[in-house]
């Protein structure tokens, strides 16, 4: 079989509507898939005005928003009549799933019935979100249902060694392969370093200025980002606060960091120049499979102190490109963060050894191992 044979079904919760890594990462792939020939058909909730253009053949799937107070993000609605004839319309040879909601799950039980072979990617730990929304008791439950899953597809899809360790731990025994992730270095390495610009925010040249790069959302640990930075207050160590994202917890983190610096969303080079212009990046998520904007930091440059947790702990080197600390470790992490800002030389080479190492990350292979794996399952 060759590229051109296949035929990919690709079901997503969000493929463009809301702008994060998964998302990006999964129109990336596409753009790849169609490139060496494959056909792709992507169905996903969709909005009237989403936050980029799809790459291929977007169909819309009806979908609820998410409770919980996170209605910028929808749930499909399984896989209603008119999807599911474009579907079968379409006669995917192969069916990837990327998030484990009602769509997903009734595209497996699709491709299972049909004997279509089915793939899933893992993009972010989904059973962890509920704790920070007050409901955490359903966690046991919500991995079970993930586990449930990854059991009934052919092969499941991780972006680091990390992940694949956690979910074999749950009971998950189909095949499990490394779908890993990539960077753009020419917008993320350390020339796009820019002090004009962060002098334009009120950052002087001999402040240093420890990161935040995501959405402004509680599930990427804002809660102990803020008490961190309260802590290197308490003790007096000299820093700024650069937020670079927007989200619906805004208002709420801006409240905790009354000081920081907030750039808003940034993209493109602006993007680039944003990182760059950072000191520390400060990690504190617990949620990441990877952690694109951590592997985006070190191309830049930029020492990392990250939450021990997956995804950092396969791309942090403990010493050598930044710190990794116990997960909610207030105390530990203004330790950590302490220490770069008093060394400049400490600063430096932890931030050459990370760009070093992150010189590895890039999409052209990443890609090529999904499409690998899909040949594979299909015979040739």
């Amino acid at each position: 079989m060759q590229p051109t044979d296949l035929r990919v079904a690709l079901f997503s919760g969000n493929y463009n509507y809301v702008r994060d890594g998964a998302n990006q990462a999964l129109n990336l792939l596409v753009g790849h898939l169609l490139a060496r020939g494959a056909a792709v058909r992507v169905y996903s909730p969709t909005i009237a005005n989403p936050a980029f253009p799809p790459t291929g053949d977007l169909v819309d799937v009806p979908a609820i928003p998410m409770p919980g107070g996170r209605g910028e993000y929808k749930l499909g609605r399984g896989l209603p009549a008119r999807p599911r004839a474009d579907l079968e319309a379409f006669r995917p040879n192969l069916v990837h799933v990327s998030a484990p909601e009602f769509l997903g799950h009734a595209a497996v039980t699709w491709a299972r019935r049909h004997g279509v072979r089915s793939v899933a990617s893992v993009h972010t730990r989904f059973e962890t979100y509920f704790r920070y929304y007050g409901i955490g008791f359903v966690e046991p439950l919500i991995q079970k249902i993930q586990t449930r899953l990854y059991n009934r597809v052919d092969r499941v899809l991780v972006p680091s060694p990390s992940m694949a360790e956690l979910i074999a731990g749950w009971g998950v025994t189909t095949p499990i392969g490394i779908w890993s992730r990539g960077i753009d270095h020419e917008r993320f390495n350390p020339g796009r370093r820019d002090l004009a610009w962060r002098r334009s925010l009120g950052i002087a040249d001999n402040e240093m200025a420890i990161g935040f790069l995501g959405r402004l959302v509680m599930e990427k640990g804002l809660d102990i980002f803020a008490d961190v930075v309260t802590r290197l207050r308490e003790r007096g160590v000299p820093h700024k606060v650069l937020v670079v994202g927007e989200g619906p917890a805004r208002d709420w983190f801006a409240r905790r960091v009354p000081d920081a610096v907030f750039t808003g969303f940034q993209a493109g080079d602006a993007l680039g120049r944003a990182v760059a212009s950072m000191d520390v990046f400060f990690n504190p998520s617990v949620t990441e499979t990877f952690g694109n904007v951590t592997t985006e930091a070190m191309a830049s440059a930029v020492p990392v102190v990250a939450a021990r947790a997956t995804g950092a702990v396969d791309l942090v080197l403990e010493g050598e490109t930044g710190f990794l600390v116990p997960p909610r470790d207030v105390n530990a992490y203004a330790d950590a963060i302490g220490r770069i800002v008093a060394d400049p030389a400490l600063r430096t080479r932890m931030g050459e050894a990370g760009h070093a190492r992150a010189a590895a990350y890039r999409w052209e292979p990443a890609n090529e191992a999904v499409l690998a794996a899909y040949l594979e399952l299909l015979g040739g």
